[in-house]
């Protein structure tokens, strides 16, 4: 069997495990950003201990492995009752992951906007809450896009790693098949042609969002 007939056997196996691949990396990067961007606040707020707290938990998911992470969450969580498949332990470590890496993003594009803006709100007497959904947050968006494709990248590399947990995505349907077809090289292959194809369709997608809001501000 060679590379053509590897693809043309398991070619509706590959497209489920890179649909997986997809869903798990776009939905990590979506509650990741949620968590990051409280806890990029938290990074930045006046609130000593929630300070500390928030450059603890930055330290400590940005310092360890993500595979040491995955099978952390992975036994950690029937150990506390919490009886969960093998897709949703990999998206809550994958979330917990990205949302250190994003949140340091954010704190960064938040220490950018000139604290003129805030003050200026603060005096015309709207809300925190207000400040950071209507000026910060758009505006810090703008200057964080491409590290934040960069970051989402990363988590779709990065997914090949939950595999180990027994969640079939592209990698782990990879070695289904190399189990099949004793023919490892031409599946990995396959595997990498179809990770750089997603990669690449982010990158696109990254600098169309970059020129559209750089036509915007203008």
């Amino acid at each position: 069997m060679d590379f053509l007939g590897v693809i043309t056997s398991h070619y509706n196996a590959f497209l489920v495990g890179a649909a997986m691949t997809a869903v798990v990396s776009a939905v990590s990067i979506a509650l990741g950003m949620i968590l990051g961007l409280w806890l990029a606040f938290g990074l930045i707020s006046r609130n000593r201990p929630l300070r500390r707290a928030s450059a603890v938990y930055r330290s400590a998911w940005r310092g360890t492995p993500i595979l040491v992470q995955l099978l952390i969450v992975f036994y950690l969580l029937p150990e506390i009752g919490l009886d969960v498949p093998p897709v949703a332990a990999a998206i809550i470590a994958l979330t917990m992951n990205t949302a250190a890496f994003q949140a340091e993003i954010f704190r960064g594009g938040l220490l950018t906007i000139p604290s003129g803006q805030v003050e200026a709100a603060r005096m015309l007497g709207i809300r925190v809450l207000r400040i950071r959904v209507r000026i910060l947050i758009p505006q810090m968006m703008r200057l964080v896009l491409p590290a934040l494709i960069n970051e989402t990248i990363s988590i779709l590399k990065n997914s090949s790693l939950i595999s180990v947990i027994a969640v079939t995505e592209l990698m782990r349907t990879s070695q289904q098949v190399v189990s099949v077809t004793y023919r490892p090289l031409e599946t990995y292959m396959i595997a990498a042609v179809v990770y750089l194809a997603m990669n690449l369709v982010l990158a696109r997608a990254g600098a169309w969002f970059e020129r559209r809001h750089a036509l915007a501000a203008r």
